[in-house]
């Protein structure tokens, strides 16, 4: 019997993120078979195979809906997840009954119905269906439908990767990555890594006071794939909530790298930290496209010039087209009003790129100077300043959480006094 699997101006903009933001885990490697009925869904279910959280998923679609999931099992082992289409003329209840038959116990199947079913929906699940999905779908419903099977079970926990990469060269995107990550971990409560990806020349080391002896390099050279042991050796704890995997920053070697060869970096360290900070340098080659597409969230950052314009354009353009079903790539403005500088106003670089920044961060060379020489966070120079308030809304916005306000030792005491008083009223 199929087995159910599922538990039942200048001014930066807004930062509350929307319902359309909602964060979708990444599928596992899991195998995926659609059997539909119709070309229009189909064609949803290989447009849904293209997204990057289904990446590492295999699904092949075909046709035939419920009676050809039948006979195909009847001399083929089944999938991971079976997604069916109903048809109008089929009692889809039979056909579940039947597919039964021949299914494994550990498949997982998703239904694509219509308003027009009949059957209701507690008989689909007594039947063992994992999902249902009410059409006319889009690939965004095959994509959650598929991922929601792993992300709401207790075997796969899956951490959100945010990536942070500068227009240009020498625009301060590390220092944004790793301020962002601080906000993170400290306001937010949310256990985090920043990941150095500038073998040769990478600073997370020097920003956050850290001398490691070892970090990525170290994981990179590995044979096999890392596991979750490995990888806590290699982190470097700069708070109680935030540790670092840090660039070696030599030129002992050159750093040349195939397109995946952090994926499994990234796939073990998602399984234990609810959020990874990618530093990503500014260079555009297979592996920092890869790590770039494959981020939950992206953020360029880019200084008010006209190079940093074009570029920002360009990447903000090609990363949109490459993952259709996820929220746009985001970009802030740094060092905004730099003395005697010419710059393109804020509003009028918003209007090139046809969206607005998610903050412009002032030129502050005291403030940013005194920090890095410090090897210190804006936060831990000036707590009040403005630009930590920014961080802050930059990390609530590239994660869609609160910040988590810490209790004070009086709470306990105050709940009390609050519920005896309601008492006597």
């Amino acid at each position: 019997m199929i087995k159910r699997m599922l538990h039942d101006s200048d001014e930066h903009v807004d930062v509350t993120p929307t319902q359309a933001d909602a964060y979708i885990s990444p599928a596992p490697r899991v195998s995926v078979q659609a059997f539909c009925a119709s070309v229009a869904v189909a064609t949803t279910v290989r447009a849904a195979s293209e997204d990057r959280r289904l990446g590492k998923a295999h699904i092949s679609v075909h046709m035939g809906g419920v009676a050809a999931a039948i006979d195909h099992y009847q001399k083929a082992p089944t999938p991971n997840v079976i997604m069916l289409e109903t048809e109008a003329d089929h009692d889809i209840l039979a056909g579940l009954d039947e597919l039964a038959t021949v299914c494994d116990a550990g498949t997982r199947v998703v239904v694509i119905g219509s308003a027009s079913d009949v059957a209701p929906y507690r008989e689909l699940v007594r039947r063992g269906v994992s999902d249902y999905v009410v059409g006319p779908v889009q690939p965004l419903d095959v994509v959650r439908a598929i991922c929601g099977l792993y992300s709401s079970s207790e075997e796969v926990a899956v951490g959100r990767v945010i990536a942070v990469v500068g227009a240009k060269g020498g625009v301060g995107a590390s220092t944004v990555a790793h301020n962002v990550a601080w906000a993170i971990a400290r306001d937010l409560a949310l256990d985090s890594v920043v990941i150095d990806l500038d073998l040769a020349f990478g600073t997370a080391g020097l920003d956050f006071n850290q001398d490691p002896v070892q970090g990525i390099a170290n994981a990179i050279s590995q044979p096999e794939r890392p596991d979750t042991a490995f990888m806590e050796r290699l982190l470097s704890k700069c708070t109680d909530r935030l540790s670092l995997l840090a660039a070696p920053a030599t030129l002992d070697q050159v750093y040349d790298f195939g397109a995946d060869a952090f994926d499994a970096i990234f796939d073990t360290l998602r399984m234990t930290t609810p959020c990874i900070v990618l530093d990503v340098p500014h260079q555009w080659s297979a592996w920092t496209k890869r790590a770039l597409i494959g981020a939950d969230d992206i953020l360029v950052v880019a200084e008010p010039d006209l190079a940093n314009m074009r570029n920002a354009k360009n990447m903000l353009n090609v990363l949109k087209a490459a993952r259709p079903n996820d929220r746009p790539p985001l970009y802030c403005l740094n060092q905004v009003g730099m003395h005697k500088r010419p710059e393109i106003a804020v509003r009028e670089f918003a209007k090139a790129i046809e969206s607005q920044p998610i903050a412009a961060i002032p030129f502050d060379s005291k403030m940013f100077g005194t920090a890095a020489n410090n090897g210190q966070m804006i936060a831990q120079v000036s707590a009040t300043h403005k630009t930590t308030l920014m961080f802050l809304q930059m990390a609530q916005r590239m994660t869609g959480h609160a910040v988590t306000k810490k209790a004070s030792f009086l709470t306990p005491i105050l709940k009390k006094l609050q519920g005896a008083a309601r008492k006597r009223a």
